[in-house]
Order: C-alpha cells, then structure tokens, then sequence
C-alpha cells in the first residue's frame, strides 16, 4: 500500500509542474476538468460504489460547497482559505445528518436510497434559491482574491483540484485496504450479514458517507471559485450526480482508481467532440459506449482486474504468514450444568403472525442442544432473534445472566455468540480468506493484521486453507458451507448456532460436517443444532427442544423426547396410535 501511496504522490508531484512547461492553454484547461471530475467520481465511489448504497445525493454535497465559499467570499468577505475548508466540513456534517436519519430506516436501501437523496438535493436547491443565501440572482466571486501559484491565474485552481484529487486518491487506497473499506463491502453484498457478523454497519456508513461528502464539498467550493459565478439552478441540476455515477461504472465500482479511469475518458470523448463542433455526436458515442460496458464488462473496465488483485492481495498476506502445523488448542474450561443462554417468555410476531410464543428455553455450557420441529415451527426465527437479526416482540434473552434482548446485532456477535445460515450468505466480492478475516476484526475488536492468523486457522480447520484466495462462487455447495463454519469459528464462540448446515449435502459430506462439529464440540464450544437429518441429530444431540408453531412441546434426552406424543403429533400430522 505505501508503495501505491508513493506512486500517487510522485505522479502528482509530476503534474503540478505542468503550469511551468509552456504548454497551450488548452492542456491546463481540460486537465483541471479531469482533475475536478476525478475528485467527484472517487469521492462518490468511496461510499456509493463501496457500500453498494447508490446515491444521487452527491449533487447537494458539491452544492453545499460551492454555496458555502460563495456565500462566506462574496457576502461575507471571508478569505478563500478559510472558507474552503469550512464549505467542507459543512458538506460533510450534512452528509452525516442525513445518514444519521435515513440509516437507521432499515428499508431504505437501493433505489430508495437513490431516490431520497435525489429529492435531497432538490429540497436544497429549493430553499437556497428562496432564502438570503441566494435569493434568485446568483452570487458573483469576482472580487474574491486568491493568490498566485503559478504563472498564470488559472494555475493556483489547478494546483489546488490537484492537491484534492491527490487526498481523495490516498484516502481512496486506504479504505480500499483497510478494516472500513472490508466492512463496507461487505455491507454492499450482505448488510444484514455483516451486522450479524460483528459490522457495526450503521458506524462504518456514517464515515464512509462522510468523507465522500466532505471531498464532494472541497471541490464544489474550489470549483465556485475558478468559475466565479454561482447560481441555484447550475449547482444543484442532476448533471453532477449522473455524470460521476457513469464515470464510476464505466471505470469499476470495486476499485479505489476505476472512478478515475471513467472521468479520464468521459471527460476526454466530450473534449475532443466539443472541439470539432460535434457535442452531440460526442454524447452518442459516449452512451453507445457506457451500453457495451453495461452488457460486456458490468463491473467496468477495472472490474476484472479488481477481482484478480482482491485474490492475489489474499494470496501474498497468505504464503507471508508463518504456516505451520496447527497446533491442538486447549479445550475450553466450562463450568457443566451452568445455564449459558436462556430465554423468558420470548415472542416474536410478524404482522400479527406469531412465529415465537411465550418461549422458555435454556443451553447449558458444554452440550449440544438440537432444535428440532417441522417447516414454519420457528426453528430459524430462533436463531435470528439470538443473533441479532430479528428483534423480539417481547420477552428477554439472557447470556451469561445478562440480558443482550436490546443489544444490536453487532455487539451480540462481539459477545462471542456466532452463528451459520441455512443457506450460505458470503460476500462473494471478498476472497474466501478475507471473509473469515473480516469476521475476525469486527466480531473480535482488533486489527485487520492481528486477524490474519485467526483467519488462517479457522480456514485450516475446516479444511478451506487451499481455497482462501478464491472468491465464494468459485466453492461448491460443501466449500460454502464450511466457509460459514469458518467466519463463525474464528470469533472463538462460546455458543455457536449452526442452522441446517447438513441440508443439501451428499452422505460423505455429512459425515465430514458431523465430524467437524464433534471437533468443535470437543474444544468446550457450547452448540445449539437446527437441522432435519435426524441421524445427525440423534448422533451429536445431548438433549432435544422440539418446537411447533412457535411453542415449546417438549424438551430433554433425545430417545425420550422423540417418543413424546406431541412431538409424533406435529410430525406426522396425527396422534400415535396408542395415545
């Protein structure tokens, strides 16, 4: 990373010199465009493109700063400095007030998303033109002074858009490599997995929305003052957010620089057709061209690329890792008989469908619990209201004595309860290694460093460690599973959920699952078993709850409970025979 770092520094470095070589107007000119367009498409990928929250709002962040330095140099008389910076930080305060409300709407997400910052950005070119700030006529900056930087006076905008798009790059390249920028991706494939996972997702959006509103507005208020002439109508119209949503995709969203790559060659297709008089042959080109990529390259010319070095990345932090035989941990001292997750009275309705009623259920340390019912009995829903994903409607959940029932999904898996999906949910956009690495840093509260040898060894004991540089749908159902396995095995659990991990695989693949959840079981970790294939159940299981429309019917050793009249009943439909 610091190599890159020191690559963008010296190709900015080799820029700035430009204004000193003599060359036509022209080169300063169209590279201050690339350079401002540059800023606005990466700083928009760092959140958007990142966390997969699309976003039509980037046009009232560059509005705001633009506003901001003409409202604070032209009425005010602030100098331009000063000014710059708070256009900036009011840019981004207002993309952290409008996160700090519509994320915590679980639903609004993907063209909502989209559409509510879209009417955003035209409520606050509504009150900017109706208000003192503007009032209708615009705002001139002729009499702002800003010092000389170069031999001509358009130099000292072009440096300064340089400068910007140098932070923004670098900025870029660090989220891209860093604990955020895995926790926002993983948000973009799955949000409600990462939660559960141990993402603070709302934390991780908050900043990411941040900064890229915060670069939004330095370059709007650097850009209001090279054009010297603000108005209402220009600043907030949808050509900004569009055109930095098309650079983005045509460059590649999963790459910190695909941005970049989509504003050098839009901006320069409308350059060299708006010279010869052909604009509009321009915009044709450029739209046939932005259909190809949609059809044949959909992650966008750097998308492939980004995928290939995501797996090298993986396999380099690998083969660097101290590989040697994994030692035998030693199992977990656990206190038998002491209750560590109980519930009270616990219920959970879905418009008025009650999935959980009054349910009261205790794991003991140490034991494997099956859950067993029929389809719809509220086996998964269980899960789901332990972890996190699902509130309950009423009633407690207490884990070691405490009770976590109002804790976010996040902080229960920061407890060291984990858990597995019926159907595999990993972030197919990180490698297989990077998925349990993730997990690691969230869940366990450390650094993204600290958690490669914790991911190198989940992966080693499931058996995945040949395939950690490998994207999710490169593995087979089997691979999936295990993965699962892997991402809830490296939080160190003390109770780990496993929810029908069997389902789908052949005999063998059983058997090898079965084998690794004896493994597990021997190093202390407490289990609780939803699953449908009763041998397992009757081969792992110390004690069986049974559930049926949401209620507890019966609970205790296996041979006893699966002999209760009831469990026979919600089975099979009717009543034994000799009931």
């Amino acid at each position: 990373m610091k190599r890159t770092h020191g690559l963008i520094i010296l190709a900015g470095s080799v820029f700035a010199f430009l204004p000193w070589l003599n060359l036509p107007a022209f080169w300063q000119s169209f590279l201050y465009i690339v350079f401002y367009w540059g800023v606005l498409a990466v700083s928009w990928n760092i959140f958007s493109g990142t966390s997969g929250y699309f976003s039509f709002g980037h046009g009232a962040f560059f509005g705001i700063g633009m506003y901001a330095v003409a409202y604070f140099c032209g009425k005010l008389d602030l100098e331009f400095l000063p000014a710059l910076i708070v256009a900036g930080f009011l840019a981004g305060i207002f993309g952290l007030a409008i996160g700090a409300l519509v994320f915590r709407v679980k639903n609004v997400r993907g063209e909502l998303f989209a559409l509510l910052t879209l009417a955003v950005t035209f409520v606050i070119a509504t009150v900017v033109l109706n208000t003192p700030i503007d009032g209708g006529p615009g705002i001139y900056l002729n009499s702002v002074v800003v010092p000389r930087l170069g031999p001509n006076p358009a130099a000292a905008f072009y440096l300064m858009m340089l400068g910007l798009l140098i932070v923004t790059l670098l900025i870029a390249k660090w989220i891209h490599a860093s604990k955020l920028g895995l926790g926002l991706s993983a948000i973009h494939d799955d949000e409600d997995a990462a939660e559960v996972m141990g993402v603070p997702t709302y934390r991780a959006k908050l900043i990411g929305l941040f900064l890229s509103s915060y670069l939004a507005g330095m370059a709007g208020a650097i850009q209001a003052l090279f054009v010297s002439y603000v108005t209402a109508n220009e600043t907030f119209s949808i050509t900004v957010p569009l055109f930095v949503v098309l650079m983005s995709s045509l460059g590649g969203t999963r790459h910190w620089a695909g941005p970049l790559l989509g504003a050098v060659v839009i901006t320069g297709i409308q350059y060299v057709f708006t010279i010869g008089d052909s604009a509009l042959v321009g915009k044709m080109i450029l739209g046939l061209i932005l259909i190809l990529v949609i059809l044949f390259i959909p992650h966008g010319l750097l998308g492939n690329w980004a995928r290939s070095q995501t797996k090298e990345n993986s396999r380099k932090i690998i083969q660097g890792l101290k590989i040697k035989h994994r030692s035998v941990e030693e199992p977990r001292l656990i206190n038998q008989g002491t209750v560590l997750l109980n519930t009270k009275s616990l219920s959970k309705s879905f418009n008025g469908i009650q999935a959980l009623q009054s349910l009261d259920l205790e794991i003991y340390e140490g034991e494997i619990l099956g859950l067993l019912g029929p389809n719809g009995s509220g086996k998964s829903t269980f899960i789901n209201v332990i972890s996190g994903h699902y509130s309950c409607t009423s009633g407690q959940v207490f884990f070691l004595g405490k009770s976590i029932s109002t804790l976010s999904a996040h902080e229960i898996a920061m407890r060291a309860i984990s858990r597995t999906y019926q159907t595999p949910r990993p972030f197919n956009e990180l490698t297989v290694y990077d998925n349990v690495r993730l997990v690691a840093a969230y869940a366990k509260k450390i650094r993204l460093e600290d958690a490669s040898h914790d991911a190198y060894d989940a992966l080693c004991q499931v058996g995945l460690q040949d395939k950690a540089d490998q994207l999710p749908t490169d593995l087979n159902l089997h691979q999936r599973k295990f993965l699962e396995f892997a991402r809830a095995l490296v939080t160190k659990p003390k109770l780990l959920m496993l929810d029908e991990v069997l389902s789908g695989l052949t005999p063998s693949e059983i058997q090898s699952s079965v084998k690794l959840i004896q493994n597990i079981r021997s190093q202390g970790t407490t289990i609780l078993f939803v699953e449908h294939v009763m041998s397992a159940v009757l081969a792992l299981a110390d004690r069986i709850a049974v559930l049926n429309h949401g209620q507890l019917i019966a609970k205790g050793k296996p041979t006893e409970v699966m002999r209760h009249p009831d469990v026979i009943t919600a089975y099979l439909g009717r009543r034994p025979q000799n009931a």
